[in-house]
């Protein structure tokens, strides 16, 4: 058993530490917060033990920590893991910097450690079923596609929005992790980027909780359109915004040579799968995979739970989230000036999962 010791005991906490209790391999055995009231509440309402940071990173009884802190404090946090020699799974992004994420996958490796870093939804029924039917040539041989995030931004529903409009924040680091692993996995990784952003409000009123009213400053860009050109050839056009306040598009869609297929929202683990071929009626297919019932967001540590157990590659690996992070920074940096940008990083394409008859069966 995977014993699991988690730093950031916040609002997201709540999910992975339901989702443990389906996977019989996994045990989250402590909680930690800078705010220690934090932990002790998370650790009362799912009888685990609440701990300091400090205490929690030297514990012996812990193999791994799940890093569940703000964005910022990704790349310390895991880096401190690491040095403490635990295996270590991230909320995304990996670190706010290529070079940080650079030096944890360098400390993980002298350490023998694994790092593994979200989103891991890429490995729900959705995304696998349409994975699927990519592999099996149903839309022939892709050849591009759309993604689209666009949001009116967060201030109108989280109480302190206040991060999402630093850097490090923004659409592209928020939400832009979830589509870039999906695209990643059903295409393989990313070879060149070319973005234009703009930021459209200079600062955004919080509309919820006891800051109702206040103001928060924009630094940031917040709308970006960008073209992802895939090492294998699929281009495809990226859409990310805090700035839009609705529309019509759907999340993800691949066209190939013989069809085109709609993919599921890659924030979820099921999502409908949609296959469009010339000449035909649009066929919504079922989900060949499972996980795609409901929230399962502990599923990329129970995977790499039975990796580390088989001596296997984990699928939501540190290198895959090392490769999305360079993508991301390209396309925030380079919105600033429109020029192409090479990814420097390679990453393996993770391999499928198999159609998975049952909860809990993950080979």
């Amino acid at each position: 058993m995977l014993r699991i010791g988690i730093v950031g005991s916040g609002f997201i906490s709540c999910a992975y530490l339901r989702a443990a209790q389906d996977f019989p391999d996994i045990r989250i055995v402590a909680c930690s917060d800078v705010n220690f009231a934090a932990a002790a509440e998370k650790a009362h309402e799912f009888q685990i033990q609440a701990q300091s940071v400090e205490d929690l990173l030297t514990n012996s009884e812990i193999d791994l920590v799940l890093n569940l802190t703000v964005p910022q404090s990704h790349g310390t946090v895991s880096l401190r893991a690491i040095d403490a020699g635990k295996h270590v799974y991230s909320e995304k992004p990996l670190a706010l910097s290529v070079k940080e994420a650079k030096e944890l996958l360098s400390a993980a490796e002298d350490k023998a450690k694994r790092v593994g870093v979200a989103p891991d939804t890429f490995l729900g029924g959705g995304q696998q079923t349409a994975r699927a039917l990519i592999d099996d040539g149903k839309i022939g041989t892709p050849i591009g596609g759309t993604a689209f995030i666009l949001l009116p931004g967060h201030e109108h529903w989280h109480p302190n929005p206040d991060f999402f409009y630093q850097p490090g924040g923004g659409p592209v680091f928020d939400m832009g992790p979830y589509y870039l692993t999906a695209l990643v996995n059903l295409l393989g990784p990313i070879k060149r980027v070319i973005s234009i952003g703009r930021r459209t409000f200079d600062d955004r009123e919080i509309q919820s909780g006891p800051r109702k009213g206040e103001r928060v400053s924009v630094p940031i860009l917040t709308h970006f359109n960008a073209l992802l050109e895939f090492l294998e050839g699929p281009v495809i056009s990226f859409h990310a915004s805090f700035d839009v306040q609705n529309h019509t598009h759907s999340p993800i869609e691949i066209y190939g040579t013989e069809g085109t297929l709609q993919v599921p929202d890659p924030n979820t683990f099921g999502g409908p799968v949609r296959l469009l071929t010339r000449g035909k009626s649009p066929a919504d297919i079922p989900l060949t995979h499972g996980f795609g019932d409901r929230n399962y967001r502990i599923l990329g540590v129970a995977e790499m739970e039975k990796a580390i157990k088989q001596r296997k590659p984990h699928r939501a690996s540190g290198e895959l989230g090392y490769h999305v992070l360079e993508v991301m920074e390209a396309i925030v940096e380079g919105g600033g000036h429109g020029s192409p940008v090479e990814i420097s990083s390679r990453c393996e394409r993770p391999a499928a999962l198999p159609s998975q008859p049952r909860l809990g069966i993950l080979e």
